[in-house]
């Protein structure tokens, strides 16, 4: 009998449509419903999000098939945005994940029919455990509805699909009402960019906001540094052999007197010299420019650019520290 059924790759295609026409029908059935979910926000949504933000525990997201795709990215965004958060799959659930629920959380189930069986199961549990939940869906009559402490109900509206049946404009409502909640959240929160970077220290926000010099400087045996009185030859070996461009001249109490580049250097070789003669006072800039150890890369990155310069020396508690380069900023992803 299985034989039998055709798969999608045996059918010959020989509908002609005009695809242009049924991808914008796409779209304004899923703008339509969300703007009919839009128009139906009031005080349960209010009610909901009050309730989050004065929540002791977690926020807990669950749903089964693409409601359940869609769950985890609210948990998600949640979370980025401040509230703890995270997704129950609702068949794993009855199968011990329960024990991640506790009776301070506020459990969230999507379900637009509000009858999925792996959902109805869990909700029991759910009150006996103690914990306040949240029905999403699309059928005020429905399980979900009928076991949540709070609900909100779509209004009626058309699936995408042609069919009226695929997951299409609901999916996209409850991303769309997910993302409402953790913005208005993280407003109430105050939450801002400084938060938002800590959450996400792999992201180009998170970089310029966190990573300071310090944390990419050339300090120690990696830094290019010599005594004052030091010969200009013995510096350029120095220079040489450090390869970021710049050396610094510090006095006996490690305090920057001066620098000199390897810009200095060329200028210096074209007034014909003689390197061996000279020291390392001789040529350097005695009035460099240095930053202090906590600035942020990203500030260090645009003084550099405003100034072109290539390096900076940095300054921990008036001594020398360490050194920093244009390319040591770029290449942990900093950019302005």
């Amino acid at each position: 009998m299985l034989n039998n059924i055709a798969t999608l790759s045996d059918v010959k295609i020989e509908n002609q449509i005009d695809i242009l026409s049924e991808a914008r029908y796409v779209f304004d059935t899923e703008v339509n419903a969300i703007n009919l979910v839009r128009d139906a926000l009031d005080e349960r949504f209010v009610k909901i999000v009050e309730l989050i933000s004065n929540c002791n525990g977690k926020v807990v997201v669950t749903g089964m098939g693409k409601p359940g795709h869609v769950s985890r990215k609210i948990a998600a965004t949640l979370s980025s945005l401040g509230t703890s958060s995270f997704f129950i799959h609702p068949a794993e659930a009855q199968h011990g994940d329960l024990g991640m629920i506790s009776k301070d959380d506020i459990v969230i189930a999507i379900s637009y029919s509000g009858e999925s069986e792996e959902i109805t199961k869990i909700l029991p549990n759910i009150k006996l455990i103690g914990a306040t939940l949240v029905g999403i869906s699309g059928n005020q009559y429905s399980t979900l509805v009928k076991y949540s402490d709070h609900s909100f109900v779509f209004p009626k509206f058309m699936e995408a699909c042609s069919m009226n049946l695929a997951p299409t404009s609901s999916t996209t409502v409850g991303m769309v009402l997910g993302d409402a909640l953790a913005v208005c959240l993280a407003k109430i929160y105050g939450f801002h960019e400084s938060n938002y970077a800590l959450f996400h220290p792999a992201g180009s926000l998170g970089k310029k906001l966190l990573i300071k010099v310090s944390d990419i400087m050339h300090a120690g045996e990696k830094n290019a540094v010599v005594k004052q009185g030091t010969k200009l030859k013995d510096a350029i070996v120095e220079m040489s052999t450090k390869a970021i461009g710049i050396i610094n001249v510090v006095n006996e109490n490690q305090e920057l007197i001066g620098v000199f580049t390897d810009g200095d250097l060329r200028r210096t070789f074209t007034r014909e010299v003689n390197v061996y003669d000279l020291s390392v006072e001789d040529v350097l800039v005695k009035t460099p420019i240095s930053i202090n150890s906590n600035m942020l890369a990203v500030d260090a990155l645009k003084m550099m650019k405003d100034k072109n310069i290539s390096a900076l020396p940095i300054i921990q508690n008036g001594r020398l520290a360490g050194t920093v380069r244009v390319n040591d900023i770029l290449g942990v992803g900093i950019f302005v």
